[in-house]
């Protein structure tokens, strides 16, 4: 169960979002979560979590070994399950949004809804200040997924003078040094001495990174899709719900395993 919370981590799945996806309570997955043994929990569940993995027993979960790719597989996984009840909940529901925070998270969170909500309300109809807090979000989105992305935070803290510079309350070591060069770029970007061929050849190279990951990560996207087109038409279903869930997903873990 200790490598299971450390997968969950790295993945970036939190425990509300887990407790989404199986259908329980957040208290529940901490319950499920405190058992030595995922075949203690609930057998639907237990299926659910497997498939959401991508693996076919317990045994298998200490192999995995979380990288881009794994991580990519994951999310395609989640975003096949949701797909289809993406547009039914467009409504925010702000009934439960300082459920199970602590006073301090609050304050947190009160402050930064009212920023963002003042900021927005300046510019109201601005494209700018809309994608600025759509990136910042998706930013958010992956703030787990990488340790890199949360020492950009603190040197945007530290360069803006809320923070002292030599306060450290990530990895100390892998804070400095990222610190370091991410000062040394930002140095010869203001400098604009560097060689705009040179820029243009790094941009060529970033983006071909990016577009060959979008590719992956459409193409297993699609093959998501294709299979769980392929499990509801063999179950007779047009879609999936909370009550067929299950059925699909072990028919969906049943397709995947005739290719092996």
């Amino acid at each position: 169960m200790e490598r299971l919370n450390e997968i969950l981590h790295e993945l970036g799945i939190s425990k509300v979002k887990l407790a989404k996806f199986l259908g329980v309570s957040r208290q529940m997955i901490y319950n499920y979560l405190e058992l030595d043994d995922i075949n203690k929990w609930p057998k639907d569940k237990k299926v659910l979590l497997l498939n959401l993995l991508g693996v076919k027993s317990a045994d298998e979960i200490n192999s995995i070994k979380v990288d881009t790719d794994y991580i990519v597989d994951v999310e395609s996984r989640i975003e096949a399950l949701f797909e289809n009840n993406s547009n039914k909940n467009n409504v925010v529901d702000t009934e439960n949004l300082f459920t199970d925070l602590n006073e301090k998270n609050k304050e947190l969170l009160v402050n930064i809804v009212d920023l963002i909500k003042e900021n927005l309300e300046e510019d109201e109809g601005s494209d700018e200040q809309y994608n600025t807090y759509l990136y910042l979000y998706h930013f958010i989105q992956s703030i787990n997924s990488s340790r890199e992305l949360k020492y950009i935070l603190g040197y945007i803290a530290k360069a803006t003078g809320f923070v002292k510079p030599m306060e450290f309350v990530f990895n100390e070591e892998e804070q400095f040094v990222f610190e370091s060069i991410m000062f040394s770029a930002m140095t010869l970007y203001n400098s604009k001495g560097v060689s705009s061929s040179k820029i243009a050849e790094s941009h060529k190279r970033f983006v071909n990174q990016i577009e060959h990951k979008i590719e992956e990560k459409m193409s297993r996207t699609l093959e998501l899709n294709s299979i769980k087109t392929q499990a509801l038409k063999e179950l007779g279903y047009t879609e999936i719900t909370n009550s067929n869930a299950i059925e699909v997903f072990e028919k969906i873990a049943e397709i995947e395993s005739r290719k092996v």
